[in-house]
């Protein structure tokens, strides 16, 4: 923190600066302006034609060019002309070179003072502090995950508006098994954030672990509430497919875990759900679910091959997701079905089908034809990002997933 305060320091320099420079040159300003009044001949040389043309006026009067009433008005304009020049001439004294000097100091204090009020209420001091804090445990050679929690305990008590303070604090109490505390910091960072599908659906993981994997009415209401705003919002999912699991209806969580997958960003979360299929089709006596590459298609589907293009290897990393997505030409359905995996597997061939769908009302059995759409995202996100590479295949028919593979080419880059 103390660099960064001698780094804004540094960038108030120049601007203090800006304030004093013209001091420096205010004497100089103000001898030029005073030798220029002094040595302006200017009001003189209106007088003087003033006298030239009412000269004339008399001569034309005396013979007879023009009548006394004539001679009156042109008189009387010149006069005017010769008031409203020297008007225009009058000056102002001039103040001292030093005069407003108390005032630049003045407005330092209150620039530094405003510099230094709006990054308190706008900057990310708190977020500098928690990466201190952070860095602080890493380093430490006694470092613990109980440290952590302690140092985010006092940052939270120094700064409870921040949500990113909350955001640290409760997957540390969730993996620690302190689960009120968990679910007291989801419930403050709700309060800040606002009730988002993702928050929503970890507060309904977190209550339903302390429940002991009962669907309570609190957790009940959570679930609707995160379904109504995200009918696919993964962790929701996953919590009704064990909940289904643990009743004995596998085949209803086997439908929540699949619809679950589609939604991961997470490759490790989607390996554990998969697992936890292939355990509750053995439990209903059928052949577990192959990976999902080249294989037999649960009604009709696309096979396909996703490749990545020579110009664009290397620009994200072997960790980065891939999504392979179709979708009904008209794009008015949901998503019809979704795979996911890493770009390290790229190529692979996917066989897209019913399984893959998200939600009963739209599968690929709704389709003659659809669009695939391939992104590979380095975050892992599922809504596209500035950087995102991605590929794209119109008119695409579903039907038989026996012959060769359309292939899918990411070739572009997302701006």
């Amino acid at each position: 923190m103390t660099l960064l305060w001698i780094a804004f320091a540094l960038l108030l320099l120049p601007a203090l600066w800006l304030l004093v420079a013209p001091l420096r040159r205010a004497r100089a300003l103000h001898d030029a302006q005073r030798d220029y009044e002094a040595s302006d001949r200017t009001a003189e040389q209106n007088v003087a034609i003033f006298q030239r043309r009412l000269s004339s006026l008399e001569a034309a009067l005396e013979r007879g060019d023009i009548d006394q009433a004539r001679y009156e008005e042109d008189r009387l304009e010149l006069e005017r002309s010769l008031l409203e020049d020297t008007e225009s001439l009058e000056r102002r004294p001039l103040r001292a070179s030093a005069s407003g000097r108390l005032v630049v100091p003045v407005v330092m204090v209150l620039v530094v003072a405003a510099s230094v009020l709006w990054y308190q209420r706008e900057g990310a001091e708190g977020d500098l502090a928690l990466l201190a804090v952070q860095e602080e445990v890493q380093n430490h050679p006694e470092g613990s995950l109980a440290m952590m929690v302690e140092r985010l305990e006092e940052q939270a008590a120094r700064q409870p508006g921040n949500p990113n303070v909350w955001a640290s604090l409760f997957p540390l109490y969730r993996d620690m098994g302190q689960g009120p505390q968990a679910i007291n910091a989801l419930e403050r960072l709700i309060e800040i954030e606002g009730r988002h599908p993702s928050l929503l659906g970890n507060l309904a993981q977190i209550e339903f672990f302390v429940a002991d994997r009962q669907l309570t009415s609190r957790v009940q209401a959570l679930v609707d509430e995160t379904l109504a705003l995200d009918s696919s919002q993964p962790t929701v999912l996953g919590v009704l497919g064990i909940e289904s699991f643990d009743r004995g209806n596998y085949e209803a969580a086997i439908d929540y875990w699949r619809r679950a997958i589609a939604g991961m960003t997470d490759p490790g979360s989607g390996e554990a759900l998969r697992e936890g299929i292939r355990i509750a089709q053995e439990r209903l006596g059928v052949t577990p679910d192959a990976e999902p590459v080249m294989g037999e298609a649960q009604g009709a589907g696309i096979h396909v091959r996703v490749r990545l293009d020579d110009a664009l290897q290397g620009r994200l990393g072997d960790e980065a997701t891939v999504f392979v997505v179709a979708r009904d030409l008209e794009g008015e359905l949901p998503p019809l079905a979704v795979a996911q995996f890493r770009a390290e597997e790229l190529p692979v061939e996917v066989v897209l089908d019913e399984r893959n769908a998200m939600s009963p009302q739209a599968s690929l059995a709704q389709v003659r034809e659809a669009r695939l759409m391939v992104r590979v995202s380095a975050s892992g996100d599922a809504t596209p990002q500035a950087g995102d590479l991605f590929g794209d295949l119109e008119g695409v028919p579903v039907g038989a997933t026996d012959g060769d593979p359309v292939e899918v080419v990411v070739d572009r880059v997302f701006e």
